[in-house]
């Protein structure tokens, strides 16, 4: 777990970092940054599908996953009802907003890449933090210009980084064979979708709304899972 801590701490720092700057920064500036973190989130987001694609071996999962996942995250409302929190305990309702998208997609980019994924894996089987520890530097400078847009707020995603990487980690521990490369290139394609979503959110292009597609990441497992137990 100590790649994860690692990890924790440097999205802890990187926020309060960018927190100290994000009042000295000008308006139109932000909204550079603002942009810059569009692309970002939308060029890393389609380069984890694209490059997981040759992975695949069930080509239309993704799009079955997608579907039932998004339905069943509309229905739940999920995306709508983040924001809505985040907003009712942010000062005003403009910054509460702002806050809600950074934090979806601050989220996503953490949470949903190979590094992350694939990360805390890796340090449960062989003892090897490497993958996290670059991560870490990774997610040390998005955090700052994250924080430096939006605010001290966005610390709030360090929790949830750690409870996810500690996830694969415990599961990874228990069982060497629950998290194999073939589901792991499954969540990876879904995954860099739907951090394109964000990008294209963040740059006003379409709100996808791309925490209702939260869902779509359980379909791959559940179908593994049944897989398994069939011997399919």
């Amino acid at each position: 777990m100590l790649g994860t801590i690692v990890n924790t701490l440097c999205i802890i720092t990187g926020t309060v970092v960018g927190a100290l700057l994000h009042r000295g920064i000008k308006d139109k500036y932000k909204q550079t940054l603002f942009d810059a973190l569009g692309l970002a989130s939308l060029a890393i987001g389609l380069n984890a599908t694209i490059s997981h694609f040759s992975e695949s071996r069930y080509p239309v999962l993704f799009i079955v996953s997608l579907a039932i996942g998004g339905v069943a995250g509309t229905a739940l409302d999920i995306d709508g009802r983040f924001r809505r929190t985040v907003a009712r305990h942010s000062r005003s309702g403009a910054s509460g907003k702002n806050l809600a998208a950074g934090l979806s997609t601050a989220i996503l980019l953490y949470c949903i890449g190979p590094l992350s994924m694939l990360g805390p894996v890796i340090s449960a089987l062989k003892g090897d933090n490497t993958f996290l520890y670059t991560n870490s530097c990774l997610d040390l400078v998005s955090s700052t210009v994250f924080a430096s847009t939006y605010g001290i707020g966005m610390i709030l995603a360090a929790p949830v980084l750690f409870l996810w990487q500690g996830m694969f980690y415990l599961v990874a521990t228990i069982s060497s064979s629950a998290v194999s490369n073939a589901l792991m290139a499954e969540l990876l394609i879904i995954g860099g979708l739907m951090i394109a979503g964000s990008g294209l959110s963040l740059l006003n292009i379409k709100d996808c709304k791309t925490l209702n597609l939260l869902p779509s990441l359980l379909v791959p497992v559940i179908w593994f899972l049944i897989k398994g137990l069939f011997g399919a």
